[in-house]
């Protein structure tokens, strides 16, 4: 017996990401993309967890804790060296 399949074009790449914003006063930087929303959104929620954590922390070494939120970005808007940020701020004493 013979099947019909539906034929379907493939997808075309989807240009727009989901990017995690880490923000220190008016500075910002991109902290990591995802694909989906939903990834972003628990991303944002782990690293938000992780400065409330470390509050004392940060307050004991004077680092400013960051501010996070999602936002759409397109793949070219990332910078060309772009690395993704840890969940403090700060790597071997250097913030971002």
């Amino acid at each position: 017996m013979a099947q019909l399949l539906p034929f379907r074009p493939p997808a075309m790449k989807s240009d727009r990401l989901w990017a995690v914003m880490a923000w220190q006063g008016r500075r910002s930087r991109i902290a990591d993309i995802h694909a989906s929303r939903e990834a972003a959104q628990a991303d944002c929620d782990w690293r938000s967890r992780q400065v409330r954590e470390y509050r004392q922390f940060l307050a004991t070494e004077e680092k400013a804790p960051l501010r996070y939120e999602i936002c759409p970005i397109r793949r070219a808007d990332l910078p060309r060296q772009w690395r993704p940020l840890p969940a403090l701020g700060f790597l071997r004493g250097r913030m971002f």
